[in-house]
């Protein structure tokens, strides 16, 4: 690299004069890094903004390469990996980067886009003077709640919750309803305008244990033989937190499907290098090593969070423009191509990369799908209980 070059990778201001020597050694400076002990010229001394933009492009890359990325991850199963194996890396956004990038973005959305937002309705259902117009808001609620029951048919954590919300605002119209009638509650007294009805003991719920009864980690500690007692007490600790926490999930589902959420990424990154594991030992007489079915890994999981993050803009889209007919048809279709794409976007990178016949490929194909959807399954068990847990 010349002292021009240099100079325009360090950005105006900061510029490798032509008997620059370095701090550290004192060579004689050739780029923005001393080649003989690799300090770099630019420091931390230096303005904020400067640093907060090499940040940003550290973990994002968030620069021309994002536009020569995004259009092959979508369209070209396999190509991305395919070039990067190759040694054609430095023109697109690196596969961690990527996978970083569109993982925090994706779930960023589809948190935003699954509230389960009945708070309204409530203070609605509070403030109505007749029964008639509490059975509408009822009706209008939970024809919303059923419409993204049916959109969450494949989230059974997300399925709970919304059931939660629906019995919740069914107790606000009974409680109101029976205040407009001047009608008596089952435990003798009319709640105050605006307050939620309180359940039993009987209707809470509870951790279950192997029985199928009702577990108490206050009184029932966790006691596993094979940990350490202070890995026993802390697991008590998060078993009596989540016992509590089942509780709130009456007065605000939100909080439990909004801390699900946002631990499903961290639980991909745990579970990414599983899923090269899965590859190796598929590949395992390809002599291939671990980190190129890594990459393999970090692609596909990339191109799932980019088809996610569509498939969810394109249901938000639907609903706020839900008025016109053709948007609907084109968002329905839309969505179902994406849907579609998604599994045969991975069958035909896993041949492309791999290179082996269409019979063993379909083969390795199901046998790795199934895998790890048993690992997902765990997974996502193992992020709902923490979920609540910490939430």
């Amino acid at each position: 690299m010349n002292i021009d070059q240099a100079n325009a990778s360090l950005g105006e201001g900061s510029p490798v004069a032509a008997d620059s020597h370095c701090a550290n050694c004192d060579t004689r400076l050739q780029g923005p890094h001393c080649h003989a002990c690799g300090q770099p010229v630019k420091g931390m001394v230096r303005h904020f903004s400067s640093i907060l933009g090499d940040l940003f492009d550290t973990l994002l890359a968030l620069d021309s390469r994002i536009g020569r990325t995004l259009g092959p991850l979508l369209t070209r199963p396999g190509f991305l990996t395919s070039e990067y194996l190759t040694g054609r890396r430095v023109r697109y956004v690196s596969p961690v980067r990527l996978f970083i990038f569109l993982c925090l973005t994706t779930f960023f959305v589809v948190r935003l886009s699954t509230d389960i937002n009945i708070n309204l309705y409530d203070s609605e259902i509070a403030r109505a003077e007749t029964v008639a117009d509490v059975e509408r808001l009822r009706d209008q609620t939970l024809a919303n709640l059923a419409e993204a029951k049916e959109a969450s048919a494949e989230v059974p954590a997300a399925l709970h919750s919304i059931e939660l919300a629906a019995q919740k605002v069914r107790q606000q119209a009974e409680a109101r309803m029976a205040q407009l009638n001047g009608e008596e509650l089952r435990d003798g007294a009319l709640p105050a305008e605006g307050a939620s009805v309180e359940t039993s003991a009987a209707d809470e719920i509870c951790l279950p244990d192997l029985g199928g009864g009702c577990w108490n980690p206050e009184a029932e500690p966790v006691q596993v033989n094979a940990f350490p007692q202070a890995w026993n007490a802390w697991l008590t600790v998060q078993a009596v937190s989540a016992s509590k926490n089942t509780k709130v999930l009456r007065e605000d589902p939100n909080r439990f499907m909004q801390a699900w959420i946002s631990a499903i990424p961290s639980t991909l990154f745990a579970l990414l290098p599983l899923f090269a594991l899965l590859l190796w030992c598929l590949y395992v007489f390809e002599r291939r090593l671990y980190m190129e079915h890594l990459i393999v890994a970090l692609h596909s999981h990339a191109f799932l969070s980019l088809a996610l993050l569509l498939v969810t803009l394109l249901l938000d889209m639907q609903a706020w423009l839900k008025d016109y007919a053709a948007v609907d048809f084109v968002c329905d279709w839309a969505i179902a191509l994406l849907l579609l794409w998604m599994p045969l976007y991975l069958l035909l990178m896993q041949k492309r990369i791999y290179g082996q016949g269409w019979g063993i490929t379909l083969v390795k194909f199901f046998t790795l799908g199934t895998s790890y959807a048993l690992l997902l399954s765990v997974g996502a068990t193992v992020t709902l209980l923490a979920s609540l847990a910490w939430m």
